[in-house]
């Protein structure tokens, strides 16, 4: 893919702030759907972890902020391509600076793939400080 992604800077102001959930699920389904009328957890909380049941499974979850300086966004295409060589153009639908990690049966552990990944900014920052000799 050798295309550009343009990303149109004034749809940050109109963006939404929902709350947001990261599922342990994959939906085989690409488009809009009315998730607030399937998902609409009554989460318990017990010692800042959360537990909720969706579709009769047990999910265990926390709390995720985004690292310092940063904004997670939400994008959707504006116009698809019909080949891969063509560029792109995105518009910013949702902003957040955090969000609910579900895993399945489990608590979420700083082992888990996005939970490394919020780390990595802190990390990076400190690879590519300058060495004092």
């Amino acid at each position: 893919m050798s295309g550009c992604v343009t990303v149109q800077l004034s749809s940050l102001n109109r963006a939404d702030t929902p709350q947001l959930h990261l599922l342990p699920c994959e939906i085989e389904h690409d488009g809009s759907a009315e998730v607030s009328g399937f998902f609409t957890p009554a989460v318990k909380e017990h010692k800042g972890e959360k537990s909720v049941s969706f579709r009769g499974r047990g999910l265990r979850g926390q709390e995720v902020s985004c690292p310092h300086g940063y904004t997670g966004v939400v994008l959707n295409e504006l116009q698809r391509p019909s080949s891969d060589e063509e560029d792109r153009i995105v518009k910013v639908s949702s902003v957040f600076h955090n969000f609910t990690y579900w895993n399945l049966e489990t608590p979420p552990t700083s082992d888990d793939r996005i939970m490394m990944a919020m780390v990595w900014p802190k990390l990076a920052d400190v690879i590519h400080a300058p060495v004092e000799g």
